[in-house]
C-alpha cells in the first residue's frame, strides 16, 4: 500500500471510531481489534522501510505523510493514537540514522532490517523508558544491563509509562551497561511474556493517569529480563538528537488531531446561540480561534524544519512541540468555559479531550526537561 491508500483506510477506520466516542473516552484499556483493523488499514506500515514495503523513506519525505495519519487517527480516538505513534517514533532511532561508522555498519544494517521487518510482519513497537525520579531524562537511569552472552544482555530496572503494554511486541528502553560511564538503549522482546514476575517482568502499576486514559501507559519491574542492545552502542545522544525532529512532530500531530476536532465540535455547537453569547465567551472564542491558528502555524512550521533539512530543526521542533503542549491546554480550556459546566461532565467530550492534549506536556521531554533544553539552545541560534 502507498501513503494515500493508508491514509484513505485510516480515515474510514477514525471515522468508525469516532462514531463510538463516548464508549471510547470511558475505556481504561486497549482493545487488540482496534490494531488488528490499523493493521489491516496499513498504519503498522509507518514503522517499516520502503525497501521492505513500507512507508519510511527518510525522514525528511516521511515526517508529513506518517503524521498526517497519526492527526486523522487522533481524531478518532486519542489513546490509540498515541500508542501508534510511539510504533514509528521508537523505530525512528533506527531510520532516521542509516549511516554509521563503517566497522558498526553491516551490524547496524542487520538491526535496522530486522526491526522493520519484525513491523512488516505485524508487530507493534513502543517504549517503556522513564524511571520513577529520573524526571524523564534517560540519563539518569538507575537500571543495569549485565551482559549475559557477548550478544545479549539482562536488565534489572524499574520502568514506569510502557505505552501500549500488552499490545506491543517490542519495547525500547535504557539501562546502564555495567562498567560503562552512560546509559544505552536497549529493546525487550514482549510476546507472550507475563507479568506476574515468573520470567523477570512484574506489572506494577497499572495506568491509571487522568488524560490518555486507555492507553495501558503501565508501569513494570524488571529482573533480570533479556534484552538486545543497539547495534551501534554508546552513541544515545547522537541517535536521539537524529530522531528527536521526527519524535516531537508526531507527538504534536496527535495533540493537534484532538485540538482540531474539539474546535470544530464546538463551534457546531456555539453556532446555535451565537447571538446571545455574552461578552466574556465570545471573547474566549476568539482566544480559542486564535490559539488554534498559532496551533496549526507551530504544526507546520515544525514539519517544514524536518522536510528542508534546517540546521536547527531539533530547536525549531521541540520548541514547537512545547509551545503547542501550552496552546493546547488553554485553548481547550477555553473552549470548556465557553460550553459551560456541562463541558466537564463525562457525558461530553470536552472534559476528556482536555485531559487528553494535557499529555503532550509530559511526553517526551517532558516540561522541566524540555525547558532546560529550549533555553541551552537557544544561545546556538543564530
Amino acid at each position: 500500500m502507498n501513503v494515500q491508500s493508508v491514509l484513505e483506510n485510516v480515515r474510514a477506520v477514525s471515522h468508525e471510531f469516532a462514531r463510538d466516542r463516548h464508549e471510547r473516552q470511558t475505556r481504561r484499556e486497549l482493545v487488540a481489534a482496534d490494531f488488528d483493523q490499523l493493521k489491516a488499514a496499513g498504519l503498522h506500515l509507518t514503522g517499516v522501510l520502503a525497501e521492505h514495503g513500507g512507508l519510511w523513506e527518510s525522514m525528511s519525505q516521511s515526517t508529513r505523510p506518517i503524521c498526517e495519519l497519526l492527526r486523522v487517527l487522533a481524531q478518532g480516538d486519542s489513546s490509540v493514537a498515541l500508542v501508534c505513534t510511539m510504533h514509528p517514533s521508537v523505530l525512528s532511532f533506527w531510520f532516521a540514522t542509516p549511516q554509521v561508522p563503517s566497522s558498526d555498519q553491516p551490524a547496524w544494517e542487520a538491526q535496522r532490517a530486522f526491526c522493520s521487518q519484525r513491523a512488516a510482519e505485524g508487530a507493534w513497537w513502543g517504549t517503556i523508558t522513564s524511571e520513577p525520579g529520573s524526571g524523564g531524562d534517560i540519563f539518569q537511569t538507575k537500571a543495569i544491563a549485565r551482559r549475559d552472552t557477548s550478544e545479549n544482555y539482562r536488565i534489572t530496572g524499574q520502568k514506569h509509562f510502557g505505552s501500549g503494554s500488552g499490545i506491543t511486541s517490542f519495547m525500547i528502553t535504557t539501562a546502564v551497561a555495567e562498567g560503562e560511564p552512560e546509559p544505552d538503549l536497549f529493546f525487550f522482546d514482549m510476546r507472550d511474556v507475563p507479568w506476574d514476575g515468573s520470567t523477570g517482568v512484574r506489572l506494577t502499576a497499572p495506568w491509571d493517569g487522568h488524560g490518555m486514559v486507555a492507553t495501558q501507559s503501565h508501569g513494570m519491574l524488571f529482573e533480570d529480563f533479556p534484552a538486545t542492545r543497539i547495534a551501534w552502542q554508546s552513541n544515545v545522544r547522537g541517535l536521539g538528537e537524529a530522531a528527536n525532529p521526527f519524535i516531537y512532530c508526531s507527538f504534536a500531530a496527535v495533540i493537534v488531531g484532538i485540538v482540531e476536532t474539539a474546535i470544530e465540535t464546538a463551534r457546531q455547537q456555539l453556532e446555535k446561540r451565537r447571538a446571545s453569547l455574552r461578552a466574556y465567551e465570545q471573547v474566549e472564542w476568539a482566544r480559542v480561534e486564535m490559539e488554534g491558528w498559532l496551533i496549526q502555524q507551530a504544526y507546520e512550521g515544525m514539519i517544514r524544519a524536518v522536510e528542508q533539512k534546517r540546521a536547527l530543526a531539533l530547536r525549531d521542533t521541540l520548541v514547537g512541540k512545547t509551545a503547542i503542549a501550552e496552546l493546547a491546554e488553554t485553548a481547550m480550556g477555553r473552549v470548556c468555559r465557553v460550553l459551560g459546566g456541562g463541558s466537564y461532565a463525562r457525558h461530553s467530550p470536552f472534559g476528556f479531550w482536555f485531559e487528553d492534549v494535557r499529555a503532550l506536556g509530559f511526553l517526551r521531554p517532558p516540561w522541566v526537561l524540555a525547558y532546560d533544553q529550549v533555553l541551552q539552545r537557544s544561545w546556538s541560534a543564530p
